[in-house]
């Protein structure tokens, strides 16, 4: 370590090109420094190292045992800096290998990773996509760790000191199974509270929504006779029986099993977004990634 702090670059690129051209003038040279500063930068190296390093020979120098065991390293570890301080070269989605994470709902893994889902195997089919079950509170530091690329929720529950990118606004509609005979057209306020409702509580076992809030706002309730905590099991329920559920819009996109009807209350929609942590801000994997799923809902 001691010798470390006394290295910097210069010296080691210079050692490079001596080891390389065994002449400090040529190495002089290669460097585009006078020769004299090539000489002074391998006095230096000898002390550093406790070694010649190069000695005098009848054809220029010759590297002595420790030079020889130098030169691999040296050059692996130069390469090596050389490709770590290069500018980061364009992505190329058709050769990429990257295995992306991506935190998600189960709302947010049908209205936008479903719809970006075939295209991107199709122009990126060396990827993997990882997805994870979205903790809001965790969401911030998942990031900052890298065990995450991307989280998908909502811009109302944005966690602090991420970017941002919105992505759209849903609105609510009211969902039944085809055909159900009690809507038939648009239903009262009355007729709507006396539906028997079928609601998503993500924290499970809850009750009252967005919903309940807008009708106790007018003085009304309604009949919420089940509650789950997944979206997908609320759509074999409504494609099967008569129960009735305020869901956002993008879920029964093409659901023929489904109809749609606009509700007789006005409940809040939500914008949903993506956030990402500085760390992957200008990798161009990253954005590549990000622009491809907004481009895609």
């Amino acid at each position: 370590m001691n010798n470390l702090r006394r290295l910097d670059l210069n010296l080691l690129v210079t050692l490079d090109v001596l080891l390389s051209e065994h002449n400090v003038t040529r190495a002089a040279e290669r460097l585009n420094l006078a020769q004299p500063s090539v000489s002074v930068h391998l006095a230096k190296l000898r002390d550093i190292f406790g070694d010649p390093l190069l000695l005098p020979g009848p054809r220029g120098m010759r590297p002595t045992a420790r030079a020889d065991e130098l030169r691999e390293p040296l050059r692996q570890a130069l390469e090596a800096l050389e490709r770590a301080v290069s500018p980061a070269s364009p992505f190329d989605p058709a050769e990429a290998r990257h295995a992306w994470r991506v935190a998600a709902s189960d709302y947010s893994e049908s209205a936008i990773l479903l719809p970006a889902l075939n295209g991107l195997r199709s122009v990126a089919p060396g990827t993997r996509l990882a997805v994870l079950q979205v903790v809001p509170s965790r969401i911030a530091r998942q990031a900052e760790r890298g065990e995450i690329d991307l989280a998908l929720h909502t811009s109302e529950e944005a966690p602090s000191g991420l970017h941002r990118r919105a992505l759209f606004t849903e609105h609510y509609v009211l969902v039944s199974r085809t055909g159900h005979p009690r809507l038939k057209r648009r239903p009262t306020l009355a007729q709507f509270c006396e539906l028997e409702h079928l609601m998503v509580s993500p924290d499970g076992g809850g009750f009252r929504g967005i919903t309940d809030k807008a009708l106790a706002e007018v003085g009304l309730t309604r009949r919420v006779v089940l509650s789950v905590p997944h979206f997908l099991f609320v759509m074999s329920v409504l494609a099967s029986t008569d129960l009735v559920a305020m869901l956002p819009s993008r879920l029964v996109r093409n659901t023929s099993a489904l109809q749609v009807v606009e509700p007789p209350v006005d409940v809040p929609g939500f914008e949903m977004a993506m956030f990402w942590h500085e760390r992957s801000h200008r990798d161009p994997a990253h954005q590549w990634l990000r622009e491809y799923i907004a481009d895609s809902v």
